[in-house]
């Protein structure tokens, strides 16, 4: 039971002595410092007779009822300034900036705060203001405007330092001043600043106007290189093109050259085998002729020009239409040829290559027709040559037989003159019938010779009748044949 009670008294005391160490431990926090009044104390930095206690960072006990504890903030403090200023110019400026500011950290520092703020601490901006904005003031009058804005690292050093030994005074150390803004409402830093910003505005516009420049310049080079690499490019199509044309009108030109190639060698064999048919068939007349009358001489010789004026004019006919096809092949292939040249200069080359092609395919068909014309033209003249002189050779050989073949063709023309003796009898008496009628007829031509006479005359004016039909021969195209190209014939009357 004793022990029961002093076991419960233990406890009530320690109870009691726990709740008395509540009541009496206090404990600072990092950010407050304790300010114990009621009893003196002595601490260290401090003049004698303060009479208070300063606790920071740890706890401590406290006497209820005897002493007192107050905590004061060590926390940063910010106050902003709005000052109306003048300068030494007597310019007005308005200076906004802020400070930032806090209880020092020493003893010395916390007594004075404490003794000034630690029952009006949300009154410590405010006071901090006003000296701020005092010591501001007389600073910024012994300054320029110039000197404001080029240097405000001096205007915050100047005011910080006028300010410290007052801010000490309070207990308090000023972390951080700055110069915000300076408002001018009369306009000087603005027009202080025109000539400035006009040079650099002048600069900046050289400067855009060189950029433009060199963009312009780059984009030109850019340019000039692109129609550089067009031209090269158009330059190696027109190249390609005109090989290409090149090749296309040789290859055009190959069939119409060789056409007219195998023309020309048709017309030069046809004419050879003219040639040869002709001299066979002189042949054949110089073997024919000395026997036949000259009728059959004369209806071969007729056979033998219609033959040969056909093949002539056939001929002549296939060299015409290869001249013609040639021509016109030539100016679809100059035409063609022409307009490339105008497209451009390499196409001209090409152009030139095929007109020169075509006059060259031109001549060739010129000169195988004029090879053509020639040939025919001897092929006739040996012909008729050929012809009279085979005549020639029949009438030296056989006259009789010639003279009675062209008195048996004149008989008529004969007996008509041998008539015309008796045109004036008006009667006559004819004995032993026919007989004597022949008898008659030979007497009236033996008497005046007329009909030996009219005999010679006949033949007469027929040799000048062949002479003329000789000068007048027809040639390959049924022309008269010049003089030039006449063969001259011998006759024997």
């Amino acid at each position: 039971m004793v022990v029961g009670v002093v076991a419960g008294a233990v406890v009530v005391a320690v109870l009691v002595l726990i709740g008395l160490f509540k009541l009496m431990w206090r404990v600072a926090e990092p950010n407050e410092a304790l300010i114990i009044s009621g009893s003196k104390h002595r601490t260290e930095g401090l003049e004698e007779g303060m009479g208070f206690r300063i606790v920071t960072g740890r706890g401590t006990l406290v006497l209820p009822g005897v002493q007192a504890v107050r905590k004061l903030s060590l926390d940063l403090n910010e106050t902003e300034l709005q000052v109306d200023c003048v300068t030494h110019q007597g310019i007005p400026l308005k200076v906004r900036g802020v400070v930032i500011f806090k209880v020092g950290d020493d003893f010395v520092s916390i007594a004075n705060a404490a003794r000034r703020f630690l029952d009006q601490q949300r009154l410590m901006s405010e006071r901090v203001h006003n000296v701020f904005a005092g010591h501001l003031r007389s600073i910024v009058g012994g300054l320029t405007v110039e000197d404001m804005i080029r240097d405000r690292e001096k205007l915050t050093g100047q005011t910080r330092a006028a300010c410290g030994t007052e801010m000490e005074k309070l207990g308090l150390i000023v972390d951080s001043l700055q110069i915000h803004e300076i408002e001018d409402p009369t306009g000087y830093i603005q027009n202080l600043a025109m000539p400035h910003a006009a040079a650099v505005q002048r600069d900046a516009r050289i400067a855009q106007a060189e950029a433009n420049r060199l963009a312009t310049e780059a984009e030109q080079q850019s340019y000039a290189r692109m129609a550089e690499a067009t031209r090269d490019s158009e330059i190696l199509q027109a190249g390609y093109q005109a090989e290409r044309d090149k090749a296309a009108a040789a290859s055009q030109q190959a069939g119409p050259l060789a056409a007219a190639a195998a023309r020309q060698e048709v017309v030069v064999q046809e004419t050879r085998v003219a040639e040869l048919e002709a001299h066979r068939r002189e042949q054949q007349l110089q073997a024919d002729v000395r026997k036949p009358a000259d009728a059959k001489a004369y209806e071969k010789r007729t056979l033998a020009e219609a033959e040969r004026d056909a093949r002539i004019s056939a001929a002549q006919a296939k060299a015409k239409e290869t001249e013609l096809a040639a021509a016109a092949e030539a100016t679809r292939v100059k035409a063609a040829a022409t307009a490339e040249a105008e497209a451009t200069r390499t196409r001209g080359a090409a152009s030139a290559d095929a007109t020169r092609a075509t006059g060259q395919a031109e001549a060739a068909a010129a000169q195988a027709k004029g090879l053509a014309e020639a040939e025919a033209t001897k092929a006739q003249g040996l012909a008729e040559a050929e012809a009279i002189k085979a005549r020639a050779a029949a009438l030296a050989e056989n006259q009789e037989a010639v003279v009675a073949q062209q008195l048996a063709e004149k008989w008529p023309e004969i007996v008509q003159a041998g008539a015309s003796a008796f045109g004036n009898v008006d009667n006559m008496v004819l004995l032993n019938g026919a007989d004597g009628m022949g008898e008659l007829f030979a007497k009236a031509l033996t008497m005046g010779g007329t009909g030996l006479g009219l005999a010679r005359r006949l033949l007469s004016s027929m040799d000048g009748k062949e002479a003329a039909a000789e000068g007048s021969s027809p040639s390959l195209n049924g022309a008269v044949t010049p003089p030039s190209q006449r063969v001259p014939v011998e006759r024997e009357n």
